[in-house]
């Protein structure tokens, strides 16, 4: 089911650069890590999701690479931009060969079910 998304021909030519380019460095980042690494992990500080996820990454021996932005006090404009570019709502955002694949209870379910090894294959 494809998520709703405003059409760029709802949006004012006025303010298209502004919604084009909000914090464009940090999605590049990420889009940059996603090309470098089969795991990706993208979390933040004081929030222990991010670190269950890499606690069944490191139990079951799988590498990856972790990204941190900021804390529940700063930085979460910036992770709004990673927010609206992947549309999960919470971190950590995993992916595993580009792929979106969750949170922490995603990431478990999948390393748990073997489907991570396929994916990872």
């Amino acid at each position: 089911m494809p998520r709703p998304i405003l059409a760029e021909s709802n949006i004012h030519p006025a303010i298209k650069e502004v919604v084009a380019s909000h914090h464009a460095d940090i999605v590049r980042e990420v889009q940059a890590a996603i090309a470098a690494n089969a795991v990706v992990v993208v979390g933040m500080s004081q929030n222990p999701m991010p670190k269950r996820a890499r606690q069944s990454l490191d139990q079951a021996g799988i590498a990856y690479q972790y990204l941190e932005y900021g804390s529940y006090f700063n930085n979460w404009r910036r992770r709004n931009a990673l927010k609206n570019w992947t549309g999960w709502p919470t971190f950590p955002m995993v992916f595993v060969k580009g792929t979106l694949v969750g949170g922490a209870d995603d990431v478990k379910r999948l390393i748990d079910s073997g489907e991570m090894k396929k994916m990872l294959a």
